[in-house]
């Protein structure tokens, strides 16, 4: 999942980018609303998680716009201003939840789960395919239960396949999940990505293969 931060104190952008890494999420951090705007005009971000007190203005001004141009993206404030009068403020806006601060990490991810499991789509909480398992509430595979770990970039890649399945992913849709705005990205990066996930659901007996599409894409399918 790739998540769009905005907060422009660098001490709590840097800790929070961190912890979200670890569990597995790629984070995109701008510190402005102006910035902001850039970064969801990509149209890239699976939830925004977004600071009030920004140095142009309320981070509440950027709901409105994130809502017309991707709606149905979760958004999350994450403030200093937690008075009743202002969560109830920041919900009317249009965001799905108001986390005061300081706040623990692990009540954040639990919050963000939350607001990834409402209903937004047609996507369920588990895709199964042959006798793979992807839970996207907890962003989890297995194989028959048991739990298939892997790392980090290569949990994104599946995480993207295994939401469109059987249908083909662009180049491109796979390297914006995969890669924030500031890594330096190898051309055959991505490949590489791909080529050991296919051989670890191959070694576990998946049932399910990554096919390429020379020059555009990869899909997911159950093997026949």
């Amino acid at each position: 999942m790739r998540i769009l931060l905005v907060e422009d104190e660098a001490e709590m952008a840097a800790a929070l980018a961190s912890a979200l890494k670890r569990y597995d999420m790629v984070v995109d951090h701008v510190a402005t609303l102006a910035e902001a705007e850039e970064a969801i005009a990509a149209d890239v971000h699976g939830a925004v998680l977004l600071d009030r007190q920004l140095p142009d203005g309320d981070g509440l001004a950027l709901i409105p716009i994130l809502r017309a141009r991707a709606y149905g993206v979760p958004i999350i404030v994450l403030t200093a201003r937690g008075e009743l009068t202002e969560r109830i403020e920041g919900l009317d806006s249009g965001a799905d939840d108001y986390l005061a601060k300081p706040f623990a990490v692990e009540e954040l991810l639990a919050r963000l789960r939350a607001v990834l499991r409402r209903p937004s789509g047609l996507q369920p909480d588990i895709v199964k395919a042959g006798r793979l398992a992807f839970d996207f509430g907890h962003r989890e595979a297995s194989v028959d239960g048991r739990p298939l770990e892997l790392p980090r970039r290569e949990l994104l890649v599946l995480e993207t396949l295994v939401r469109r399945l059987g249908r083909t992913v662009l180049r491109s849709a796979l390297e914006e999940a995969v890669y924030s705005f500031d890594d330096a990205v190898q051309s055959n990066a991505l490949d590489t990505h791909v080529s050991r996930l296919r051989r670890k659901l191959a070694d576990v007996d998946a049932a399910v293969e990554i096919h390429g599409i020379r020059g555009v894409g990869y899909l997911l399918r159950k093997v026949p």
